[in-house]
């Protein structure tokens, strides 16, 4: 995991295209957040993420969502589309990948305040919508984080697109 300063190229960006097939961490890149004096979320929207189960061999499709406010870092964002790619071949549960991908972002950029969302579509006639987040401990972003995982998800949901 290389964390990239200003004048430095980003290693990912430009460059063909070479996908891994295999949950990889170390494609994760970031550069330097040069606005440390606005807190602004990032969002990204994953709408083709796949990964396998871990019993059966099926795969699992999902969007993926990652919303979080940098510190002073920011993740480059071909890098993810890599690192999220290098889940296709990955046998894992859908919770234990959100929160996989969580940690692994924190610990490249170390955010104050992150959250994960999967909206894996359906296999045998049920769908599983795993939700981790978390702020910076004894920061105002970890009562942010309390305060937003008490009240996710407390409105139902229309689900007419799975």
């Amino acid at each position: 995991m290389n964390h990239i300063q200003p004048e430095q190229e980003l290693s990912h960006l430009g460059e063909k295209t070479n996908y891994e097939y295999q949950y990889n961490p170390n494609l994760l890149e970031t550069f330097t957040n040069r606005h440390l004096d606005v807190d602004y979320f990032v969002k990204f929207n994953c709408p083709e993420f796949t990964s396998l189960c871990p019993i059966t061999g099926q795969p699992d499709f999902a969007t993926i969502y990652i919303s979080y406010i940098p510190d002073q870092k920011l993740v480059e964002s071909k890098s993810l589309k890599l690192y999220l790619f290098s889940y296709r071949n990955h046998g894992d549960f859908h919770e234990n990948c959100i929160v996989t991908i969580m940690k692994d972002l924190i610990k490249e950029m170390d955010p104050k305040y992150i959250e994960v969302w999967g909206k894996f579509l359906p296999r045998g006639g049920i769908s599983i919508d795993p939700y981790v987040n978390y702020g910076k401990p004894n920061t105002k972003w970890e009562t942010f984080a309390n305060k937003r995982l008490e009240q996710h998800d407390i409105t139902l949901e229309k689900v007419d697109n799975r």
